[in-house]
């Protein structure tokens, strides 16, 4: 039984409610050149012996490289690396150029930076559809419990945090003194609380999604831009970005512009002028627990804090 009609973008947004990983698998060419690309199909297969597997696209510059390869390499990335995962998810030339890393299994790279590194030899490759799915076997592995995996989740970035049912609110029967009075823990309580509504109401009144609506604001400021511009702005690699903007230009609220750029329709204008609206009217209902000076005293200080770490 095979599906007919398939919508394959409509698809992709359905797998892509699966959050995973971001890895960066490495190899050696018949040059003995390294060849890398971006994936997150990676898997634990086996323990027992220790397998893994990733499955690669056939229609991947790289593919003749690592179906012959004896040897690969998974870096896992931690969650400052989205620049790593946008430079080998290109097709630039030179992806390894200022990429500090070593010989690993057969040569294969291993970066000098990770969240957990598997140094594999090929164990088996399997036919998958439109991908060869690539099975390989650990030979040996690292992991470095400081740094936080970089997730991918609907077409975007994203970072691991412990679920908010998990930890309890100062103010709570089975509260934490120092959790309650802690800046990163309310930060990212707040944010999970407040965000998760109005995403719902974007959702339910326009049929936008956080991906869609982080695109549209951004260019709500801009006349136009490049796709690889926009691309760290709205956290989405550009193959995940084309996505979003396929579906935004369906719909009529994006369009091409010149020189590769990408801009709003006057109905995508707008669209995006009503959700900054609804987005403004949202941020007022939640300050409303603080006095005005409080608000604003708030928001800079906020201002004062990222910019103290850029």
């Amino acid at each position: 039984m095979t599906m007919r009609n398939l919508d394959v973008r409509d698809f992709r947004r359905a797998l892509a409610q699966f959050p995973t990983g971001v890895t960066v698998i490495t190899t050696l060419d018949g040059d003995s050149q390294p060849v890398g690309v971006t994936a997150s199909s990676f898997n634990s297969v086996s323990i027992d012996p220790p397998l893994i597997l990733w499955s690669i696209d056939k229609g991947a510059y790289s593919l003749e490289t690592f179906r012959t390869a004896e040897f690969f390499a998974v870096n896992v990335l931690g969650r400052d690396q989205v620049d790593i995962s946008n430079r080998f998810a290109s097709r630039g030339e030179d992806k390894f150029k200022g990429v500090e890393y070593s010989a690993g299994a057969g040569g294969s790279p291993v970066l000098q930076d990770y969240a957990a590194q598997f140094e594999c030899k090929t164990w088996a490759v399997y036919e998958g559809g439109d991908h060869l799915i690539l099975v390989g076997e650990v030979l040996d592995y690292r992991y470095q419990d400081i740094q936080h995996p970089l997730v991918f989740a609907r077409g975007s970035y994203a970072v691991s945090a412990s679920h908010p049912s998990m930890v309890k609110l100062a103010n709570g029967e089975h509260s934490s003194e120092f959790i309650g009075d802690y800046l990163l823990y309310l930060l990212r309580e707040t944010y999970s609380r407040h965000s998760d509504g109005f995403y719902k109401i974007l959702q339910h009144e326009c049929g936008v999604s956080p991906e869609q609506w982080r695109v549209l604001a951004v260019l709500a400021d801009n006349s136009g831009m490049q796709v690889a511009e926009l691309s760290p702005l709205v956290m989405q690699p550009e193959v995940a970005l084309e996505e979003t903007l396929s579906w935004l230009l369906d719909q009529g609220v994006v369009q091409r512009l010149e020189a590769g750029q990408v801009g709003l329709t006057e109905e995508g204008k707008l669209l995006a002028e009503r959700l900054v609206n609804m987005a403004k009217i949202h941020e007022a209902n939640l300050l409303r627990a603080l006095p005005d000076d409080q608000a604003e005293l708030l928001k800079n200080s906020l201002r004062s804090l990222l910019q103290a770490n850029g």
